[in-house]
């Protein structure tokens, strides 16, 4: 019988490790937010559909099988463009196209296109921008839920630290 439990429970680790084994994060080639190209880049298109924005940008993850990563933000907050060029360095950009769809949401400062947060179950004021939603697609799950706003002091991050982030939803 403890032979049986032993090969059971080696079973149902090697399971669960092959589930969590979150995709090596990219080794980003600066060290500091100062090596970032300037200006840095204004990330939300404040006309857009966000509405039309996500479903499109869901259907390709879908259809990529990749997760859904819906950042949200606004053009005012320094963080949500930080965060914008670090995803825009080749090395990350490469492991974002690789892994996640991606799209921004303008919320405005609070008060814009909060249906899309909602949608996710999060119906208080965001806590902070940039607040980053990560979606399993296939179920319309939210993967990071309790994480969503951990990114909205970048600043005080380093762009390693960002990409290690986005690594720790994905699989391998």
């Amino acid at each position: 019988m403890s032979c049986r439990l032993a090969v059971f429970a080696a079973c149902t680790a090697l399971a669960f490790s092959a589930v969590a084994a979150a995709a090596p994060a990219p080794r980003v080639g600066i060290s500091s937010f100062a090596q970032l190209r300037t200006p840095l880049p204004y990330p939300y298109d404040e006309s857009a559909n966000a509405g039309a924005a996500v479903a499109t940008a869901k259907a390709r993850a879908k259809a990529g099988r990749k997760l859904l990563l819906i950042d949200l933000g606004g053009n005012w907050c320094a963080d949500c463009r930080i965060l914008a060029a670090t995803i825009a360095l080749p090395e990350v950009k490469a492991f974002v196209d690789a892994h996640y769809e991606l799209v921004s949401v303008d919320v405005g400062h609070f008060d814009k296109n909060l249906q899309v947060p909602a949608r996710y179950g999060i119906t208080r004021r965001l806590e902070g921008v940039p607040s980053l939603l990560v979606v399993d697609p296939q179920t319309d799950t939210l993967l990071d839920r309790g994480h969503i706003s951990a990114l909205e002091d970048a600043r005080n991050m380093t762009p390693q630290a960002l990409a290690d982030w986005l690594a720790r939803w994905t699989t391998d």
